[in-house]
């Protein structure tokens, strides 16, 4: 039991230490306009290969992880993140730092597909447990914009990357420490999901998924990577660099504690028919936040944000309830790939839209994709309806 604990612990810290990391940079390009004497459209771009990276090798990645040891591949990801970021510290010029963002994509690459099957393996509570991780992972998506705005304000932009390296280094040796290896080999995992498809169903639903990971992906991308610029630029640029990436985190945990009352309704509500309600959400966020400006805008944003945080847990527990334990990592790896694969093309929309017309053009590219993702969840949630129905009566939904 307490071994359980102690891997949903870091599970949950990896989650945090995921998405932090991933997003220093897009504060750190804010405060680098000026000292670099280059525009945000070109410095953001430095980062489209990190994000690809964080796409692309969750399919290696999540292979690994279903024939070889979840534990060990996990230990990588720690030491990993604190090289790639003790390596951006040092960067003597953009071409090095474009570099040890690359490799921080590729360490960081691996939570998803490797992280979340552990989660599945080891949750006691399937909801709960979703959603405790789903917020660790939110805390750090929101509190990145502000203590990297902080540590640069007061300790400069290396110190941005350097702290969180020496931590990610420290809690990779915890981990080591206090963990042992699952007791379910790679052989040894079960074959059967709770939920068997048939091959035609099958094929639709992970279709659906495939649509509903790619445009989710870009929305979520999107608007975690431009949040700081999207309030710097709706609240007219009358906040401070320190108090801009606070306000930023505000907004992300607003938004982020979604993920607790998702936690609860997942265990009362059928977690497809939730997906699609997120779905329908999410777009109505992303027009608001289109027509907002001011203090409005910050609540469009939470609602954006709320919506993006639950479809992310929610839409791991439906692949759960329909995937075999043997292949788990290689199904979330194609749905992370899909996910985070759009990291890539997030960052180049929103260099090139951000060029062409301002956030404005950014969010109605958004939430184009914000429609096609609520049209697969619709999509999911009837098909999902038609296999929980070929249950037996005798065994409950999760």
């Amino acid at each position: 039991m307490e071994e359980t604990r102690n891997h949903l612990r870091f599970i949950n810290i990896a989650h945090f230490i995921d998405h932090y990391v991933l997003l220093v940079f897009p504060t750190v390009v804010i405060g680098l306009e000026a000292a670099l004497a280059r525009s945000y459209a070109e410095l953001i771009a430095l980062s489209t290969a990190c994000f690809v990276a964080f796409g692309l090798f969750s399919l290696p990645w999540g292979w690994l992880a279903d024939h070889w040891s979840r534990r060990k591949i996990m230990a990588i990801f720690f030491f990993g993140c604190a090289v790639s970021m003790a390596a951006a510290a040092a960067a003597p010029n953009v071409y090095w730092l474009a570099g040890a963002l690359l490799l921080l994509g590729i360490f960081a690459a691996i939570y998803h597909p490797v992280g979340i099957p552990m989660l599945v393996t080891n949750a006691r509570d399937r909801g709960r447990d979703f959603a405790t991780n789903g917020v660790w992972g939110n805390f750090g998506v929101a509190f990145a914009p502000g203590i990297t705005a902080a540590l640069m304000a007061y300790t400069g932009w290396r110190a941005a990357f350097l702290i969180p390296a020496a931590i990610c280094a420290v809690v990779g040796v915890a981990y080591l420490y206090l963990t042992k290896e699952e007791k379910d080999k790679a052989g040894q995992r079960a074959k059967v999901a709770e939920v068997p498809l048939t091959g035609a169903m099958m094929v639709s639903v992970f279709a659906f998924f495939a649509l509903l990971a790619f445009s989710g992906g870009i929305v979520f991308n999107i608007l975690t990577i431009a949040i700081p610029k999207i309030v710097d630029e709706g609240m007219a640029q009358q906040i401070p660099l320190v108090l801009l990436g606070s306000v930023a985190t505000g907004v992300l945990l607003f938004g982020g504690m979604a993920q607790l009352t998702v936690g609860r309704l997942v265990s009362r509500v059928a977690p497809h028919v939730l997906l699609a309600f997120i779905g329908v959400l999410q777009v109505a966020g992303v027009v608001w936040a289109y027509y907002a400006t001011g203090p409005l805008l910050l609540g469009a944003l939470a609602l954006s944000i709320a919506a993006i945080y639950a479809q992310v847990t929610v839409g791991d527990v439906v692949i759960a309830r329909y995937t075999a334990d043997a292949w788990r990592g290689r199904v979330f790896a194609v749905r992370f790939f899909l996910a985070f694969i759009s990291s890539g093309l997030a960052v180049s929309l929103i260099a090139a839209l951000h060029g062409q017309g301002g956030f404005g053009l950014v969010l109605i590219m958004t939430a184009v994709f914000a429609a096609l993702f609520m049209v697969a969840t619709i999509a999911i949630s009837f098909l999902a309806n038609r296999a929980e129905s070929r249950l037996p009566s005798s065994q409950p939904a999760e």
